[in-house]
């Protein structure tokens, strides 16, 4: 017969049992992930432009923490959406400039992701409910992929902004107004989706505020009904490599008027996202980042467009310093700012890293570093150093200094950002600086040769889509 006494060992394994099992991991975050398209982040209101009306993403950026230098390491939409994908720079991921049409969709199109480890398609495995609404531009447009299980999207890397015919869920649909106010309908149709209990991701790439500026809504040109306004935008002579073909918009300010009322436009679809997501309950369960594909010159440096905005291409900070804005109630600290230089390659190891999701095996490939610590206000080491890469162009940029090399016989040019923030001065001759050129260049030809990258003459090899061809104006 068993005794009724029990040893006091066994009595406190019983009792303290609850306390000392391993306690049930945490739901993972839901997602969302909003990105805009040729917008630099100079022109929000959280950056210092109170003229341009951008509510919704200065509430995101009081309640939660904003990155004041973070840059896309590549100054135009494919290849960067590429290096936000996989954590790769072009040379690596095979894309080195925007995809033209035949690239991009319809009949010989290729899926440039192809062979390439994503964060979309590692939080899918890693159990989330996946969502894309928007522009994707990385092949195969029509077509879900990356692990998604909702795709909306206008083929192409841009178009009409009124009436856009978008492919929902592999079928055509005629749509009638403004583009991103249908996105915003799709996104807000996915987050009010029955999730089966998993948490949720949503990838939202805006079209605006690209070009053509050819419908903004009524309600967002009037905010810019005074034609003396528009001081954010620089009013400097146009620079000599001004790319042809978007030199009549320069000093023009029908197109400030049109650039500014798309981002307020795209403004206010985000307030409706970021409503949907209250709306279902899930606002505190939800981590939404706030960036860009790449930067934007509007009259800065002489330049109308981005790094394809002169001939040859450049890598000034407004082509590549983009909004990096997250937000998380409770878990990232609210009215914070970092100076931490964060790429476009770290947001892949940053997200996986946030959402407790182990990165695939380590590849020399993938360059970024998490910076989720630093988002949620830990202290963690981190070196100001940054990478770029735009085909026949590479640049490192450190606290002081950038370094821009190009082959092909176009001029490599060294700034020293202390004293000449604007990037007006290049000094790559001047015997002072020689001794920090070799070192620049030494440092950033070896961090490419690590990544696996051939020689900058050699960039051509690392890719195979059909590339654009551009022209500077003459004068």
């Amino acid at each position: 017969m068993p005794s009724a006494t029990i040893s006091r060992r066994r009595f406190l394994a019983t009792a303290l049992a609850p306390a000392l099992a391993p306690a049930a991991p945490a739901r993972r975050p839901n997602i969302v992930v909003v990105m805009t398209d040729d917008h630099g982040a100079w022109a929000t209101g959280a950056y210092g432009c109170s003229e341009i009306r951008t509510p919704h993403i200065d509430a995101l950026a009081r309640g939660g923490m904003r990155f004041t230098r973070a840059f896309a390491a590549t100054p135009v939409c494919s290849p960067s959406r590429m290096t936000y994908a996989t954590g790769k720079l072009p040379s690596s991921h095979g894309v080195q400039d925007w995809l033209m049409p035949v690239d991009s969709f319809g009949a010989k199109t290729r899926n440039w992701l192809d062979g390439h480890a994503t964060y979309p398609a590692l939080l899918a495995a890693g159990g989330y409910h996946t969502g894309m609404t928007g522009k994707w531009h990385m092949g195969q447009d029509e077509t879900a992929q990356q692990g998604f299980s909702y795709w909306a999207t206008v083929p192409g890397g841009g178009g009409t902004f009124l009436n856009a015919e978008f492919v929902r869920n592999g079928e055509r649909v005629k749509t009638k107004g403004f583009k991103e106010d249908f996105i915003g309908d799709c996104a807000a149709e996915f987050i009010s989706q029955d999730h089966g209990g998993r948490p949720f991701f949503l990838l939202v790439p805006f079209y605006a505020p690209h070009t053509p500026y050819d419908y903004q809504p009524d309600e967002d040109r009037a905010h810019y009904a005074d034609a003396a306004g528009f001081n954010c935008y620089p009013r400097t002579p146009m620079h000599e490599w001004q790319n042809r073909g978007l030199s009549k918009m320069h000093l023009n300010k029908e197109s400030m008027r049109g650039y500014s009322a798309l981002i307020t436009a795209m403004d206010r679809v985000l307030g409706r996202i970021v409503a949907a997501i209250d709306k279902a309950g899930a606002r505190n369960d939800t981590l939404i980042i706030f960036t860009a594909d790449q930067g934007w010159n509007a009259g800065h440096h002489g330049v109308w467009g981005k790094g394809n905005g002169t001939w040859p291409f450049n890598m000034y900070d407004e082509s590549i310093r983009v909004p990096m804005i997250w937000n998380h109630p409770g878990r990232v600290p609210a009215g914070r700012t970092s100076d931490a230089m964060v790429s476009s390659y770290d947001l892949f190891p940053s997200l996986l890293d946030y959402a407790g999701i182990a990165a695939p095996p380590a590849d020399p490939a993938r360059v970024g570093r998490s910076y989720a610590p630093i988002a949620q206000g830990r202290r963690t080491a981190w070196t100001n150093r940054l990478y770029f890469e735009y085909s026949y162009v590479r640049a490192v940029r450190t606290e002081n200094l950038k370094y821009i090399e190009r082959t092909g016989g176009y001029p490599s040019e060294l700034y020293d950002l202390e004293a000449d923030p604007g990037e007006t001065k290049n000094l790559i001759a001047e015997p002072a600086h020689q001794k920090q050129l070799e070192g620049l260049r030494r440092n950033l030809a070896a961090f490419f040769k690590r990544a696996g990258a051939p020689e900058i003459s050699g960039w051509r090899a690392t890719t195979q889509q059909q590339l654009q061809t551009y022209q500077a104006v003459t004068r």
